[in-house]
C-alpha cells in the first residue's frame, strides 16, 4: 500500500509538471487523469480504511483487496478504454453499463468508509431524485430516467462523477495537500508554532494568541481545519489550560482559529480551487478578493482572545529579562530586516528577469539552491528545535531571531508559491508542482546537508532523508483519499442536477420559501450550508450548494434589483461551508479539538461557534458591500479606508459578542455597539434611505458606459426578458470589463454579444461557460438601462457619527471601569 500511494503522488507530480510535453510522452487529456485520480483513490481507500469497526487491523482482509482491484479499474475505466468509448458516445455496451453500477456502488462504499454514512445519504437522495422524478411534488419534479442514461450521464461522461469537482482535484488540489504535508514533515509547522510563541507567548492570554497566529501561519501552506487542530492543538490547548484558560475555552479558541486556515490565501481549502472552475476567474483574483476577511478574521479573533484574557485575568509566561531599549531594538531590526530582505528577493527576481530574459529561469533556480544552501549552512550553526512540553512545570520563551535562524530555509518554497501564484501568475496545479518541487528537494538534502555543515554521520542522514521524503509522499496521497472520494461523490450530486434540470426548479422553490427576500433567502442558504456540513467535507458540502444555490442567489439577487458580484455569491457558500466545521452537534474540529482538552465536544462546539461569529457576519458584508473583497475598489488611499473602516467594525461586533469592550457591557451598549458595525459595514444603507444609490440611463447610453469604465472595472445595467419557463424577468446585473476596447469587444471578453437596431440592444449570444452565462445572462434579453452612480451626501456623515457614538461608548466604559478600580483600591466601605 505504501507504493502505491507513492505511486498516487508521483504520478500527480508528473501530470502537473511540463515534463510530458517535454518528452512527448505520458500526455494525458483531462479525463484519463481524472480516471486515473479515482482509480488510486478507490484502491487506496480499500486498503487503509476497514469496513467496520470490527474488522482486523494488522491486516487487510482479502475481501478489501478484492474490492481496491475492482474499484481501481471501476475507476480508471475511462482511461483503460477511453479510445474505444470516444468512438460510441451515447451508446453503452454492457460492460460499460456493468463498470458504471459497480462503480458507483463501491464509490459510495469507499464514501462510508472514509467520510461516513451522511455524504452517502445525500448521494442517495439525490441518484432516488432521479429515477423518481415523475412522483415528486410539482415544483421539483421532472420526467424521470432510465438505468441506463442514469449510468452513462454519472460514469461514462464527464457530466457527472469525472466532472469539474474531481477534475480540480486531479489537477491542483493533490499537490496543495501534498506540499503542505512535505513542508509539515519537513519539520516547518514546528517551526512556525514556535515563532508564535516567541512573538506572542509575553502577552497576557499569549498560548491563546499563539493559537491563534500559529493557525493563521500553517493556513498559509495547510488548508484543512482538522489538520491545524490536531497539528497546533497538541501544544497550544495544554499551554492555554496552563495558564488560566478553561479546557473548554481552550479547545474553542483552537478551533475557531484552525477553521479560518481554510479562508487563509494563498492557501485556501480545497474548495477556494473549486471557485477557479465555478466563478470562471484566476486563483489569484481569488485570493485578492479573499485576503482582507481572511485577515480581518483572525485580528478579530485575536481581540475576543484579547477580551477573554482581560475578563479571567490571564497570566503571561515568563519570559528572558530584557532591557526596554534592547527590546525595541531588536524589534526594529527585524522588522526592517524582514522587509528588506523582501525587496531585495523582490527586485533581485525581476532585475535577473529582465537583464536575462530567457535565460532567467535556470539563473534563479541556481540562485535559489545557492540560497537553500546558504540558509542551511547559516541554521546548522545552531541546534534544532526542540517541541517545547506544555505541561512542565517552567517554560521560558525563546527568542524570535533564535527560533527564525534555525528555519530560514522553509521560507524558500512559500516564497515559490507566491511568486508563481501572485506574481508570475501561474496557474494554481503549475504553482503547486515548482513550490512541490523546491520542498520535496529541502527534504531530501536538508538533513545531508546538516550533518555535512556539522560533521555529523552523513550516511544515517541520508537514510533518514530517504524515509522522510518516502513517507512524505506516502502521507500526502494517504491525506488526499477522503477529498478524491469526496469531489467524486460530489459528482453524483451534479450530475443528478443536470441531468433533471433541478437548478431552474430550486430558483422557483427557494423564491417561493424566501418570497423573494434576499435576506431570507441567504439565511436559508447559510443554514442549508450548515445543516449538510455537518455530515459532509467542506469540499463537497460547497460543490453541493454552489451547484444548487449559487445560481439561485445571483438570479434572486438580479431580479430583486441587487446586483451581486459572483465571487461574493460563492465565498458566502464557502463561508458558510467552513462554519460547519464548528457548528455543532458535529463539529470536526470541535471534536478534535475537544480530544485534544478532555472536555465535552458539544460544549466545546457551542464556545467555539460563538467566537466565530465574527467569521459568520463577514459573508452578509460580501452581498452588500463588495468594497470589502476590494470590488470596486481601484487605488491605494481607497483600499487603506476600507480596510481601517471594516477591521474597526468587525472589532466593534466582536467586543459586542463578548459582551466586553473596556469593561463588561451593559446590554444596551453591546446593542450600540452592534448597530454602530452595522453602520461601518454598511454606511451606504442609511444614505439610501434619503436618496436612490443609482441613477437610471436609457440603453442608448450602455456602449458608451461601457467604454468609459475604466481598466478591470465594473459596469451596473438592467435586462428584460423571457426566461426558459416561459415568464418575463428584470434583472439588474454587475460584471467585470477588462482592459480597455471597443465597447463590443469589451463585452465579448466576458462572453456577451451584442446586436444593435437603432437605440434597442439585444443580447445574440452568451457564450457557454462564460461569466455572462454564470450571472444569469441569455440569448434574447434586452438591454433596457445602465446604471450610474447618483449624487449621494458623503459615506463619512454616518461613519463619523458611528465613530463619535463608539467614543461615547468607550468614554463611559472608562469611567465606569475607573470608579471599580478606585473602589478595589480603598475597599469596601465602613
Amino acid at each position: 500500500m505504501l507504493w502505491v500511494a507513492v505511486a498516487w503522488s508521483l504520478f500527480q507530480l508528473w501530470y502537473a509538471s511540463p515534463l510530458p510535453f517535454v518528452f512527448g510522452f505520458g500526455i494525458l487529456n483531462d479525463t484519463e487523469a481524472r480516471a486515473i485520480h479515482l482509480g488510486f483513490a478507490l484502491f487506496l481507500t480499500f486498503l487503509a480504511y476497514p469496513a467496520l469497526r470490527s474488522s482486523p487491523r494488522d491486516r487487510v482482509p482479502l475481501l478489501d483487496w478484492v474490492l481496491a482491484v475492482v474499484g481501481g479499474f471501476a475507476g480508471a475505466y475511462l482511461f483503460l478504454f477511453y479510445v474505444q468509448l470516444s468512438g460510441r458516445p451515447g451508446q453503452p455496451t454492457t460492460l460499460d453499463l456493468v463498470t458504471g453500477t459497480v462503480g458507483i456502488l463501491l464509490l459510495l462504499e469507499a464514501t462510508r468508509r472514509a467520510l461516513g454514512l451522511p455524504m452517502v445519504v445525500v448521494a442517495c437522495v439525490f441518484i432516488f431524485y432521479t429515477f423518481a422524478g415523475q412522483y415528486m411534488p410539482d415544483v421539483i419534479q421532472h420526467r424521470g430516467a432510465s438505468l441506463t442514461k442514469f449510468l452513462n450521464h454519472q460514469w461514462l461522461t464527464t457530466e457527472g462523477v469525472f466532472g469539474i469537482a474531481l477534475g480540480v482535484s486531479t489537477s491542483f488540489v493533490f499537490l496543495f495537500v501534498l506540499f503542505g504535508t512535505l513542508l509539515e514533515k519537513a519539520g516547518a509547522g514546528n517551526w512556525m508554532m514556535q515563532i508564535s510563541i516567541a512573538l506572542l507567548g509575553h502577552l497576557r492570554g499569549g498560548p491563546a494568541k499563539v493559537a491563534v497566529v500559529s493557525s493563521a501561519l500553517n493556513g498559509v501552506v495547510s488548508g484543512s481545519s482538522v489538520s491545524n487542530v490536531v497539528s497546533g492543538g497538541i501544544f497550544t490547548i495544554p499551554l492555554m489550560k496552563r495558564t488560566g484558560l478553561s479546557g473548554v475555552k481552550a479547545g474553542a479558541i483552537e478551533a475557531a482559529a484552525s477553521i479560518n486556515g481554510q479562508i487563509m490565501p494563498p492557501v485556501m481549502g480545497a474548495a477556494a480551487f473549486l471557485m477557479v472552475e465555478y466563478v470562471g476567474i484566476p486563483y489569484s483574483e481569488i485570493v485578492k478578493h479573499a485576503l482582507l476577511p481572511a485577515v480581518f478574521s483572525y485580528i478579530a479573533l485575536l481581540y475576543m482572545v484579547h477580551l477573554e484574557a482581560i475578563k479571567m485575568d490571564l497570566k503571561t509566561i515568563p519570559q528572558r529579562p530584557t532591557p526596554a531599549r534592547e527590546r525595541m531594538l531588536r524589534m526594529g531590526l527585524g522588522l526592517s530586516g524582514s522587509i528588506l530582505a523582501v525587496c531585495i528577493v523582490y527586485y533581485g527576481i525581476v532585475a535577473i528577469q529582465a537583464v536575462f530574459g530567457g535565460a532567467a529561469p535556470p539563473l534563479l533556480a541556481l540562485a535559489g539552491v545557492a540560497l537553500y544552501v546558504a540558509s542551511v549552512w547559516y541554521s546548522s550553526r545552531y541546534p534544532d528545535l526542540a517541541l517545547d512540553d506544555p505541561n512542565a512545570p517552567i517554560l521560558e520563551l525563546p527568542r524570535a531571531w533564535d527560533v527564525t535562524r534555525t528555519g530560514l530555509d522553509f521560507l524558500i518554497p512559500i516564497a515559490v508559491l507566491l511568486w508563481c501564484l501572485m506574481v508570475e501568475q501561474m496557474s494554481p496545479g503549475l504553482s503547486a508542482f515548482w513550490a512541490t518541487v523546491s520542498i520535496l528537494g529541502i527534504v531530501a538534502t536538508r538533513k545531508p546537508l546538516m550533518a555535512v555543515f556539522r560533521k555529523e554521520n552523513l550516511a544515517a542522514s541520508v537514510r533518514a532523508a530517504w524515509d522522510d521524503l518516502i513517507d512524505g509522499l506516502a502521507l500526502g496521497a494517504r491525506n488526499m483519499i477522503g477529498i478524491g472520494i469526496a469531489t467524486a461523490t460530489a459528482g453524483i450530486v451534479v450530475g443528478t442536477i443536470t441531468l433533471t434540470g433541478l437548478g431552474l426548479m430550486m430558483t422557483e422553490l427557494v423564491e417561493l420559501i424566501s418570497g423573494g427576500n434576499v435576506i431570507l433567502m441567504l439565511i436559508l442558504i447559510a443554514a442549508i450550508s450548515l445543516v449538510l456540513g455537518m455530515g459532509i467535507p467542506t469540499t463537497a458540502n460547497y460543490i453541493l450548494v454552489a451547484t444548487l444555490m449559487a445560481p439561485v442567489v445571483v438570479d434572486l439577487g438580479a431580479q430583486a434589483g441587487l446586483p451581486i458580484p459572483l465571487i461574493a455569491v460563492h465565498l458566502f457558500v464557502f463561508y458558510f461551508g467552513i462554519m460547519a466545521d464548528i457548528t455543532p452537534p458535529v463539529g470536526l474540529a470541535a471534536f478534535a479539538a475537544a480530544a485534544i482538552s478532555k472536555e465535552d465536544p458539544i460544549a466545546t462546539g457551542f464556545q467555539g461557534a460563538l467566537y466565530s461569529l465574527r467569521t459568520a457576519i463577514l459573508p452578509f458584508v460580501f452581498i452588500f458591500n463588495p468594497a470589502i473583497l476590494l470590488i470596486g475598489v481601484d487605488t491605494w488611499p481607497q483600499t487603506i479606508w476600507v480596510a481601517t473602516v471594516s477591521l474597526i467594525a468587525i472589532l466593534l461586533f466582536s467586543a459586542a459578542t463578548m459582551n466586553w469592550f473596556v469593561t463588561k457591557s451593559r446590554l444596551w451598549e453591546s446593542a450600540a455597539l452592534l448597530l454602530i458595525c452595522f453602520t461601518l459595514f454598511r454606511p451606504d444603507w442609511w444614505l439610501n434611505q434619503v436618496s436612490p444609490p443609482y441613477e437610471e440611463l436609457p440603453a442608448s447610453e450602455f456602449l458608451s458606459a461601457v467604454a468609459q469604465t475604466p481598466a478591470d472595472g465594473r459596469i451596473n445595467f438592467v435586462v428584460e426578458g423571457v426566461d426558459l419557463m416561459g415568464e418575463d424577468v428584470r434583472k439588474t446585473v454587475n460584471v467585470p470589463l477588462g482592459e480597455p476596447g471597443e465597447p463590443l469587444e469589451r463585452l465579448r471578453g466576458i462572453g456577451l454579444t451584442i446586436t444593435q437596431a437603432g437605440d434597442a440592444l439585444m443580447i445574440s449570444n452568451v457564450d457557454f461557460g462564460s461569466y455572462a452565462k454564470r450571472i444569469g445572462l441569455d440569448v434574447g434579453y434586452d438591454v433596457v438601462a445602465v446604471l450610474r452612480k447618483a449624487y449621494q451626501p458623503s459615506s463619512l456623515i454616518p461613519i463619523g457619527l458611528a465613530l463619535a457614538a463608539t467614543a461615547g461608548v468607550a468614554g463611559l466604559q472608562f469611567a465606569r471601569a475607573r470608579k471599580q478600580s478606585d473602589r478595589k483600591e480603598t475597599g469596601p466601605a465602613r
